[in-house]
């Protein structure tokens, strides 16, 4: 009886023993879940915010392209007009100097036309051109044909 008694306290004791091994097993099983869970959240907790970094970089350097782009373009559009207002200026120049030449011009051939009508005509009669026509030697060649 005692050897029996000895042998169930002995299987009860393996048995509680199993029981609290497989107890123990189940806690860390489920710990060890618990703990990769919390590694899979960080590990993509983590990934997100890396993401979400480079997301924000990615814009933040577009941003600065855009506005670089802007102002070059500004640039660009302001240098165009300026060489416009200077070919503007240029051609308002060219176009007073070409009015300034032809006011002068007119005034110069106005005097000229003055000072003509002023001036005495040659006479016609004088030094071998009598009546209008030539004497002399060139009248006697043309008549002896």
């Amino acid at each position: 009886m005692k050897k029996q008694l000895e042998e169930m306290k002995q299987n009860q004791e393996w048995e509680r023993r199993k029981r609290i091994a497989e107890e123990k097993h189940k806690e860390w099983v489920q710990k060890k879940r618990e703990e990769e869970t919390r590694e899979r959240k960080q590990k993509l907790s983590k990934e997100m915010a890396e993401k979400t970094t480079r997301e924000l970089e990615k814009m933040q350097l577009k941003e600065k392209a855009d506005e670089k782009y802007k102002e070059w373009l500004e640039k660009k559009r302001a240098e165009e007009a300026e060489k416009k207002k200077k070919e503007k200026e240029k051609e308002k120049e060219r176009e007073a100097e070409l009015q300034e030449k032809r006011t002068r011009s007119e005034k110069i051939f106005k005097e000229w036309l003055q000072n003509a009508r002023n001036k005495p005509q040659p006479a016609l009669n004088g030094y071998g051109f009598p009546r209008g026509r030539s004497a002399g030697l060139y009248v006697q060649y043309t008549n002896i044909e």
